[in-house]
């Protein structure tokens, strides 16, 4: 699962088509979407990782073009140039220039773009310093062409933002918000750095002279944080939108006067009203005749901004609120009334904008109403009015915690992750699989064992007809506006169903056991019957063709002629065998009849059998099969451009009787075959059916679960539904639900709709109050344990309390006259509740702290019991054990970490508590046993031989449970900074440290001490870290490099910790740290902040690997390599991908698999699997440097795969 948070997306016409897409940035992955305007669902069409980080974006259009190129800002020291092409569904690099080192610098630019309006020039722009300018233009083939840079570097300066003022077509002109710091560098009374001021400083590109003069400063009032261009030349007034906090200020050239607004706040706000208010994200709507901009605070209330012209010149600024949504990272509104709103973390919604919100009662504020210095406007926030939601894109960003475990009784364990943050925290169950949308279910009288979908005629967009075949019946329904039963259809209703199906333009087909029946679109009906005793088995239709095989094993061939007549080949085919099930390929186009058939016999074979008129029904190929074919389907799977061109092939999928899918190449010359790929899908035999998925055939496979095999951006897929096991299915289509499955489960008829294809999980989710923490779970009731704490909240009671406080204020401060109104008012606000993951949770200020505990049951998702802790009480750490003094035997308890008054930075608090819980009623709820004092943050818990192990702050302690408090038993004070986590195997335990890596400590029982007996040579900042082995752990540390670390081959844990014999522990030094040093043996740059990390299975029957969740959503694993072999074969698969797919934004890949430590004995799968989306020529070259073919490196990449997950 790639990563799901967007830190930046940006709109344009990038396939140059009328259509706009999306373009986004997932950290490290480009994405481009495109939004359906029919459906209003968002699709993605590409993704592709960078192998870098992407810090900015933005469309750039040549003048008088009609195609965006996107302009790339990343971690390379490369301005990027990229062009989406939309024939081959990828991105073209364009043009790739080098200024300066890799890396994500303070002065290497790459953190800002702004582009001229009228498509001139860029700017790039790094925080401090340098800032380059390349001129843009079209050669006489009218492909792009860039200058070198011509630099505008400022020294001593920190840049905030930057943007590409309208000028029309004079000079280019970029706007900057800088900040000198030369004088408060150089002043060490701190006077001149509380003074410095913000300017607004703009740089013109002269043309004439190519080079970029810094044309006028101006200092600002008020500290700004971002800059928005207005429409320039005809289309409006030029200039800037300064937002700063509080206040949104407009500047311009000339005569112009600097126009000021406030920014409109909350009416009764719970926040500290001292608190300033700042934008955080804009979007720019414009047309021939108007624009406007949306602007969205920091509490998620989104203005419309306009501004009043007179004469060229500003007037005034008006705004307007408009509706409020979750707060996001980047916002974009589309010409077709979209607006998208992506969130770093959280979900992204996607929304219509109904109405412009311009003659509704909302009031309007302007900068010419008459307010005194520091005061504003106050609205009401309220439901949505002017937009409507019509999609939403699931995030995981962040995962905070994970279990992985399989406590609905799947079979496949399920991944429970708690992500988000604050009152938008979700549980959400994770299982491999793609969503189901039921778009309808009906019971059928007595059991159905088939179900098909006909077309009266190949010109008709949707289905006509459904044809349920019973045991000794067979009903016809009609599909309009409902689905009704249909008598004069032509089809034969007495009789059981082997095939329907629509043959030739306008002609239907019903095949029974006792012949066939030709239903001509004039009503006409031929029918061939069997002859003599026997009757027919199996059949296999297409367009033109019909093939049945009769009992002994013998095949009858049809084919249709021109005049629209089936005629029978005058030979038969006898097989010396019974078939099992036969199948034909769609016929090519162009074509009279597809060449092959494939049969499938009693005797454990599959039959390829010619249908040229050369050679009719005679054998060309056998493949021998582990066990019986059940059934067989040929579809064409593959990558088909807009020419018509593809390199598509031809598959034989084969579902076995032992619950096995085998998919072959089958030459579509030759019809031989060739590269068979294996996957157990279930316990029961495998039935296949062609399905139309998206414009292309995929292959629904039933078991004892439904599996569908599909090829989507450029990759093939195997995914099961999440679903009930179906007997039978047959593609769908109608008005409601044009791309649809129509199939029997039991005795219903189910009509289903796959929406999410390419998604490897789907999710339920649960909303939960404010950001989870940590989870644990009761292996005896299943249920789970969660700690939930906020930073910066009230908790509900101090929210009440705020309230009554407000109302209060309300009614003392109105006048005599009002007091009635005021009071009903003040009433009004004590009942409203806004919901907060709408509306976002006050902030309280820091050192506030909102905290609390669930028990909730994961599977039915409902909540058993919650804990709430006072305002200031937070709780940190969460574990679950059983203590062997326990005065209850057997009795589980919970003890939960707490602090007081906790501050961030500098860390301090007022203390903490270890509250110790003894689970009851079947763990559905939990009573106080009693609550310990502790003098430092209690950061982690872990359950040791039937007591308990506890950091706080930095001392590792082991506690016993007494009767009025837990008991201290033995203490250890070597660990440097802070302890984050805890873990132990048998007498070893791994202890983690925020800055200095890992120890590994051991309890001799004996002395009753803690010895740490080996640690780290490197400063790690872990957060996370788990053992593999009892000599091998690995972690993971904030900034997304995962090492593996080993005791070496003679370490001992027996160490004395004193060896002079003095047992003076307490007197030695910190510096000199263990005796023995843990050897590094692997090293992996993720590029993401990993939060958990777990050895596991994700699949039944397969092997333990390394799973990890990352900040941003990302589900990982490393697996481990069991051959030598294998490890040759990715180590020049790897070197070869790296030569000749270099990542699109210009990063090194090893540079980049590198960046804190060189990359160690780890080989990055996420590139090896790019092999599959290279074009055939390329594969061609790498696989015959690997002394192989194409398929088969791309056969050894899947089973790579399929061995460990998904």
């Amino acid at each position: 699962q790639r990563a799901s948070s967007i830190y930046t997306c940006i709109h344009g016409n990038f396939a140059g088509t009328k259509q706009q897409e999306v373009v986004v940035s997932r950290g490290k992955i480009l994405e481009i979407l495109r939004i359906d305007q029919n459906t209003g669902k968002v699709i993605q069409l590409y993704s592709t990782e960078v192998f870098g980080t992407i810090r900015s974006l933005i469309p750039f259009r040549l003048t008088g073009g009609a195609k965006d190129y996107i302009v790339v800002g990343s971690d390379s020291g490369k301005i990027t140039i990229l062009e989406y092409n939309p024939q081959k569904n990828l991105f073209d690099k364009v043009h790739m220039e080098t200024f300066g080192k890799s890396g994500c610098r303070r002065i290497v630019p790459g953190q800002y773009l702004a582009v001229d309006p009228k498509g001139r020039a860029v700017m790039i722009g790094a925080i401090e310093k340098q800032k380059l300018v390349y001129i843009m233009n079209r050669d006489d083939q009218a492909r792009l062409t860039i200058s070198s840079p011509l630099e505008a570097h400022k020294a001593n300066t920190i840049v905030f933002d930057c943007c590409g003022v309208d000028v029309g077509f004079e000079n280019p002109t970029f706007a900057c918000l800088e900040l000198d710091y030369e004088e408060a560098d150089g002043d060490p009374t701190g006077e001149a750095a509380h003074m410095a001021q913000q300017t607004l400083t703009y740089y013109e590109l002269d043309l004439g002279l190519n080079h970029v003069v810094r044309k006028y400063s101006e200092p600002l009032e008020d500290h700004a944080n971002m800059l928005i261009s207005v429409p320039g030349g005809n289309e409006g007034p030029s200039g800037v939108l300064i937002c700063s906090e509080n206040y949104l200020t407009y500047k311009n050239f000339g005569d112009q006067p600097d126009i000021r607004c406030p920014i409109p706040r909350r009416r009764n706000d719970l926040d500290d009203h001292e608190r300033g208010m700042l934008f955080v994200c804009t979007a720019t709507h414009k047309t021939k005749s108007m624009f406007f901009f949306l602007a969205q605070t920091e509490q998620g209330d989104i203005f419309k901004i306009t501004l009043e012209v007179d004469e060229d010149a500003v007037t005034e600024i008006k705004i307007k609120y408009f509706d409020s949504a979750p707060v996001c990272s980047s916002m974009c509104v589309l010409k077709s009334g979209f607006l998208f709103l992506a969130s770093e973390y959280g979900n992204h919604y996607l929304y219509q904008i109904a109405r412009l919100g311009e003659d509704d009662n909302e009031p309007e504020y302007s900068s010419a109403m008459p307010l005194d210095e520091g005061e504003t406007f106050f609205f009401q926030p309220r439901a949505l009015k002017n937009l409507v939601l019509v999609d939403e894109m699931e995030s995981l960003a962040p995962i905070l915690h994970c279990g992985i475990t399989d406590l609905a009784n799947e079979d496949t364990p399920q991944l429970y992750t708690v992500c988000g943050r604050g009152p938008r925290s979700t549980l959400r169950v994770l299982r491999h699989g793609l969503e189901v949308s039921e778009m309808a279910v009906s019971d059928l009288p007595g059991s159905p064992n088939a179900v098909w979908t006909v077309r009266k005629s190949i010109h008709e967009e949707y289905d006509s007809y459904i044809i349920v075949s019973f045991v000794n019946a067979t009903l016809v329904l009609s599909i309009g506006e409902t689905v009704e039963e249909v008598t004069d259809s032509g089809f034969l209703g007495t009789t059981p169903t082997l095939s329907c199906s629509s043959i030739g333009n306008d002609a239907l087909l019903q095949i029974y056991p006792d012949g066939i029946r030709h239903i001509r679109s004039d009503r006409r009906i031929n029918e061939w019957k069997t002859p003599g005793k026997k009757y027919i088995v199996k059949c296999a239709v297409n367009q033109r063709q019909v093939v049945i095989a009769l009992t002994g094993g013998e095949l009858v061939y049809f084919e249709m002629d021109q005049t629209g007549q089936l005629n029978e080949y005058t030979e038969r085919k006898d097989m010396n065998s019974e078939v099992i099930c036969m199948a034909l390929p769609r016929v090519p186009q162009g074509e009279q009849r597809a060449r092959f058939l494939a049969v499938g016999l009693a005797d454990e074979t599959v039959r390829i059998i010619s249908l040229d008129t050369s050679d009719c029904l005679s054998p060309l190929s056998t493949q021998a099969l582990p066990a019986r074919p059940e059934s067989l389907c040929i579809v064409e799977m593959g990558q088909q451009d807009d020419s018509g061109a593809s390199n598509s092939s031809m598959f034989l999928n084969i579902g076995l009787s032992i619950g096995v899918l085998l998919r072959t190449v089958m030459d579509s010359v030759t019809g031989e075959l060739s590269d068979t790929r294996t996957r157990y899908l279930g316990t029961r035999a495998v039935k296949l059916f062609r399905i139309p998925m998206h414009g292309a055939d995929a292959v629904l496979a039933i078991s004892s679960r439904t599996w569908l095999s599909y090829f989507y951006q450029s990759r093939f897929h195997l995914s099961p539904l999440s679903y009930d096991t179906l007997e039978y299915a047959c593609g769908f289509s109608s008005e409601q639900c044009t791309q649809g499955i129509v199939a029997i489960s039991t005795n219903t008829l189910r009509i289903l709709a796959l929406e999410k294809l390419g998604a490897v999980f789907n999710q339920t989710n649960m909303p939960l109050k404010y950001t989870p923490r940590k989870f644990v779970i009761d292996d005896d009731s299943s249920n789970m344990i969660l700690i939930e704490t906020d930073h910066n909240t009230f908790t509900e009671n101090s929210k009440a309390q705020r309230k009554r406080q407000i109302a209060e204020e309300m009614v003392e401060t109105a006048d005599d006259d009002n007091k009635v109104e005021v009071a009903k008012l003040a009433e009004q606000f004590l009942t409203e509740d806004l919901p907060e993951e709408t509306f976002s949770s006050a902030k309280a200020g820091h050192g506030m702290w909102a905290s609390q505990i669930r028990i909730l049951n994961p599977i039915k998702q409902e909540t058993l019991e919650i804990i709430k802790f006072e305002q200031n009480e937070a709780a940190f750490s969460i574990c679950i054990c059983q203590f062997n003094n326990s005065p209850i035997p057997g009795a589980t308890y919970v003890v939960v970490g707490t602090t007081r008054d906790m501050s961030l930075a500098p860390r301090q608090c007022s203390g903490g508590y270890l509250y110790c819980y003894r689970l009851v009623d079947d763990g559905g709820h939990m009573e106080l046993v009693h609550k310990t004092p502790v003098d430092d943050v209690p950061s982690a818990l872990c359950p040791f031989q039937g007591r308990l192990l506890v950091g706080v702050g930095k001392l590792l302690r082991i506690y016993d449970l007494g009767k009025k408090k837990l008991l201290r038993k033995c203490e250890n004070k070597h660990i440097p900074n802070f302890i984050v986590g805890i873990k132990c195997t048998g007498q070893r335990i791994l202890v983690s440290d925020n800055q200095e890596s890992i120890h590994f400590v051991k309890y001799k029982s004996s002395e009753n001490t803690l010895v740490a007996f080996a640690d780290d040579t490197f400063p790690r900042w872990v957060t996370q870290a788990t053992m593999l082995d009892y000599f091998t752990a690995a972690v993971a540390d904030k900034f997304g490099n995962l090492a593996v670390l080993r005791l070496t081959q003679d370490s001992k844990d027996s160490v004395d910790e004193d060896p002079t014999g003095n047992k003076a522990i307490w007197d030695r030094g910190l510096l000199n740290g263990a005796s023995q040093k843990l050897d590094m043996t692997n090293m992996f740059h993720i590029g993401e902040s990993i939060t958990y990390l777990e050895l596991a299975t994700l699949i039944p029957g397969g092997s333990e690997a390394l799973v990890y969740t990352t900040l941003s959503g990302t589900i990982g694993m490393f697996v481990p390599f069991t051959s030598r072999e294998d490890i040759d074969f990715f180590q020049h698969l790897e070197m070869h991908m790296r030569n000749e797919a270099p990542p699109i934004c210009g990063r090194d890949h090893l540079s980049y698999r590198s960046a804190y430590i060189p990359v160690k004995a780890s080989i990055d799968g996420d590139l090896c699997e790019q092999y599959n989306s290279l074009d055939p020529a390329k594969r061609k070259t790498i696989a015959d440097e690997l002394d192989r073919s194409p398929s088969e490196v791309s056969k050894k990449l899947e089973d790579m795969r399929t061995t460990y997950a998904f």
